[in-house]
């Protein structure tokens, strides 16, 4: 299991880092600043007039056709990916990010001339807890048309695993995979972006790769190649001579793994997912991804990130009905006074020293829905209460070693409101919490009760312990 780091990070002082954007041509300056805990990452366009700024966010993304670009206000910033990439390799958590031009450096068209610039320099925690966002369920993103898939599962560290088949006999089929951020400075950062030689002609013929060189590309060929085709593109990029290799490249480069076009794309999705805006705990596994698909499910995991925090802002539990309760209906019946048809929790699936979650699952067969209502089934709000205080029971009664000889006894209801209907097929998620501590046998309780995310119940209770047998 990962060792995850428990704090934010930054940088101790800037760096700066030159070189050439990869279809601009032009000479750019990055400059990575350190930032205030909770600041995430930030490009601002300092050739601008006001020097705007561009938050890393998979919202203000406009174009992934060569790289991930980010819009905000008319102000871009492109190919930010291997940046970012590195930025969380190394575990940087708040920088921003100085460039005096509309596209990155490309560098060697990797990650790690960004991560060789980070790890000269010192890197500082800061006082605020680093947050992950913890997968919470299985989130997953189908593109029918270019055939990609990618799932997030979830798992208490980071793991990404990358499936590729590039329908192509140099490549053929390549998988990478990454099981803790600490490999990322040797087994990922190095590995440089890719293209088959019809993408380079084209790139060429339309003038789109004004900052490559052949030193900052793999490029793969996958057909017979003339000679006057060879010819022209070194001519093209100052080179004495181009061939294909045995291995089905241009001897620009030596590849420095044998699946490295796979790393590659690892790599970009790992500067991608940044965009989510805070660090995942999570296994995701993708086959053919690609940055429009990357962006794509960042969306989604963003979507699922805002659902989750208001649901926890709003304090409804998570319900996952595959995992095991904690106590099934065997074990509540052991310890309540309480049998059908008057046992209204099915199960515990979570629990503290002050607050206890419980399920209660509405199905039409309820004895009560044959009178309340005829033709419009409601569970009466009473038995809501009821159930709510059964699951309390649960709670307090659990602290005995002899629960079945206890019962509790209501005392006073407060505060009640009905909120909504509910009604057969319906999933009852109730969550009791203790407003103090119990007393003399007195114990004074908070009660929620939602379906979905849906409050459909609220109320406090006041019920004595008291002793049966």
């Amino acid at each position: 299991m990962n060792q995850l780091n428990p704090k934010q990070t930054t940088l101790k002082s800037p760096i700066t880092i030159s070189g050439v954007g990869l279809h601009t041509g032009a000479n750019v300056n990055l400059t990575l600043n350190p930032a205030p805990e909770n600041h995430g990452y930030k490009f601002r366009r300092v050739d601008l007039e006001g020097s705007p700024i561009i938050e890393a966010d998979c919202d203000l993304v406009t174009d992934t056709s060569r790289g991930t670009t980010l819009t905000k206000n008319g102000a871009s910033v492109s190919t930010v990916e291997h940046v970012l990439a590195a930025l969380v390799g190394m575990e940087v958590d708040n920088v921003l990010i100085d460039i005096d031009g509309p596209e990155m450096p490309i560098m060697d068209g990797s990650s790690r001339p960004f991560v060789e610039a980070i790890e000269s320099h010192e890197i500082i925690e800061l006082e605020a807890d680093r947050e992950y966002f913890e997968i919470p369920y299985n989130i997953s993103f189908t593109d029918e048309v270019n055939k990609v898939e990618i799932i997030a599962m979830p798992v208490n560290d980071y793991r990404l695993t990358v499936m590729v088949d590039y329908n192509s006999p140099v490549l053929g089929s390549q998988h990478a995979a990454i099981t803790n951020m600490s490999e990322f400075k040797q087994e990922i950062s190095p590995c440089r972006t890719f293209c088959f030689l019809h993408e380079l002609e084209y790139l060429l013929n339309h003038n789109l790769i004004k900052g490559g060189d052949l030193n900052n590309a793999i490029v793969v060929v996958d057909r017979d190649v003339e000679q006057n085709e060879l010819d022209r593109l070194a001519e093209v990029f100052n080179k004495p001579k181009v061939e294909v290799t045995q291995h089905g490249i241009l001897n620009n480069l030596d590849l420095r793994f044998q699946n490295e076009p796979a790393r590659h794309k690892l790599l970009d999705m790992i500067g991608d997912l940044a965009l989510v805006g805070m660090p995942i705990k999570g296994q995701i596994m993708a086959a053919r991804p690609g940055h429009a698909s990357n962006v794509a499910f960042a969306k989604k995991i963003k979507q699922v990130m805002k659902k989750e925090l208001r649901r926890k802002q709003d304090g409804v539990p998570y319900y996952n009905p595959n995992e095991k309760p904690l106590y099934a209906t065997k074990d509540i019946m052991k310890m309540l006074p309480h049998a059908h048809p008057f046992l209204l929790v099915d199960k515990i699936i979570a629990k503290t020293e002050t607050s206890v979650v419980g399920i209660k699952n509405i199905t039409f067969d309820q004895p009560f829905f044959a009178g309340h209502f005829p033709g419009d089934p409601i569970m009466p709000g009473v038995l809501q209460l009821e159930a709510m205080a059964q699951c309390g029971g649960i709670l307090v009664l659990s602290t005995v070693p002899d629960p079945e000889n206890y019962g509790t006894y209501f005392l006073k209801i407060d505060n009640t409101k009905f909120k909504d209907k509910v009604v057969p097929g319906d999933t009852m998620i109730m969550k009791m919490e203790l407003m103090e501590p119990v007393r003399r046998g007195l114990c004074i309780m908070r009660g929620r009760a939602w379906v979905g995310e849906k409050l459909v119940c609220e109320s406090e209770m006041m019920a004595q312990i008291v002793k049966i047998a």
